[in-house]
């Protein structure tokens, strides 16, 4: 960390301006409101009270596109409910000791994000253009990443993508699972590459038949998913919907279950992502099929994405009438809502690509990145050369016991 923005007032911006004075290279202060329109090129750490009129959606795309972290402040139940709902962890206090071990914390919690998979309730919510998307932000940054569609039902992402499905895929790696055959040579070799702007991801196409779902057993997926763990840092896994037990529709026959691949993903995951479609028959579907979801998958991170926000489907405050909702009846307090952007989507499944690999600056894009953040250490934006900014500097003084002056405020 070599470069702070505090966007706080006067006072308290002084004060923890002192106490980054052998800790930051050069250390800025900036009105709030001019922060979203401010060059943010070099800068490496943003700290804002969490405040609506500071920590908002434009605040946080400007600072996706150019791969700066943010340290919200708050100082109660309403900030810390802001800063949760942009997937942030706000600090209590603000003495630059907690600030540089919180942003260290942050860049080495996770180094990969394990297996993640991204289930979603009937209806078309959107789990394979999530999962696309995710995958492609994770690979950011030549990341080993892999896209597994275990789809028993419908499996899409061939399709999506522009992938061949009538050659091996995850069905192969799961058949070779069972005969102890697959290791990561094997897995390279039923895989297929997918170039994106910032690397390449690996993909596990689907069944291209749904009459192959048996292929797709229970031991087969988890014992695939297990050894993809030494393959890739990060497993996307996309499933059907369905989380019903068919043992206990099919209790008096032996043989495969066509939910068993769903369930058995499910279980190996690491971090769940529950996505739903935000109108009125997409957020009843989910709160019916979350306990479900909840009694599979046990203690596992389920991270709640609400996408295709519009108010057209729900009139006026539709993020926080789903909300209410969802606290109300699942008890889901942090939630990533994803804009609908219907022409970037068409000009993704036109070119066959992930909608972060060609739109990477579009609001979708901004909340797969906070998605990713979340789950593991998301690669940073490569910095540009001679920044401007629409702030003043405050030069650090390593030679006195503070800063040399105190931080202009724009004006």
């Amino acid at each position: 960390m070599t470069r702070v923005v505090l966007a706080l007032p006067q006072e308290l911006a002084s004060i923890v301006a002192l106490g980054f004075a052998n800790r930051a290279e050069e250390v800025f202060q900036t009105a709030p409101a001019q922060l979203v329109a401010a060059d943010l090129t070099g800068v490496d750490l943003i700290v804002v009270r969490s405040d609506p009129g500071v920590l908002n959606a434009a605040l946080v795309a400007a600072c996706d596109r150019a791969g700066v972290r943010i340290v919200p402040y708050a100082t109660d139940t309403a900030g810390h409910r802001l800063a949760a709902s942009f997937g942030l962890d706000p600090l209590t206090t603000l003495e630059a000791d907690t600030i540089v071990h919180h942003t260290v914390a942050q860049r080495a919690a996770v180094t990969n994000g394990g297996v993640i998979v991204v289930w979603g309730p009937h209806g078309a919510p959107g789990r394979s253009t999530l999962a696309a998307s995710l995958a492609a932000e994770c690979a950011r940054g030549n990341h080993v990443t892999a896209l597994v569609d275990a789809d028993s039902y419908a499996p899409a992402l061939a399709m999506m993508l522009g992938l061949t499905d009538d050659g091996p895929g995850f069905a192969s790696a799961c058949r070779s699972a069972e005969r102890r055959a697959l290791d990561p040579a094997e897995l390279s070799r039923v895989s297929q590459s997918v170039s994106l702007s910032d690397g390449t991801c690996a993909v596990l196409t689907g069944i291209n038949r749904p009459g192959r779902w048996p292929e797709l057993s229970a031991e087969r997926v988890t014992s695939a998913l297990e050894i993809a763990r030494g393959w890739a840092e990060t497993i996307v896994v996309d499933v059907a919907a369905s989380l019903e037990d068919d043992n206990e529709v099919m209790n008096d026959l032996d043989g495969p279950r066509r939910n068993a691949a769903t369930i058995a993903a499910l279980r190996s995951a690491d971090h769940i992502v529950a996505v739903a479609t935000a109108d009125g028959v997409g957020i009843a579907r989910f709160i019916r099929a979350y306990e479900e979801l909840r009694a599979i998958v046990g203690a596992t991170p389920i991270h709640v994405v609400i996408n295709r926000v519009r108010s057209s489907a729900l009139g006026l405050d539709a993020k926080g009438q789903i909300r209410r909702t969802l606290a109300r009846f699942s008890g889901i307090e942090e939630i990533l809502f994803l804009p609908h952007e219907a022409d970037i989507a068409d000009g993704a499944a036109l070119h066959s690509r992930s909608i972060t690999d060609i739109a990477p600056r579009s609001a979708f894009a901004a909340g797969i990145r906070r998605l990713a953040g979340t789950v593991l250490a998301r690669p940073e934006a490569p910095k540009k050369s001679a920044p401007r900014r629409v702030w003043r500097r405050t030069k650090i003084n390593h030679e006195t016991t503070g800063v040399s002056g105190v931080p202009a405020q724009l004006g």
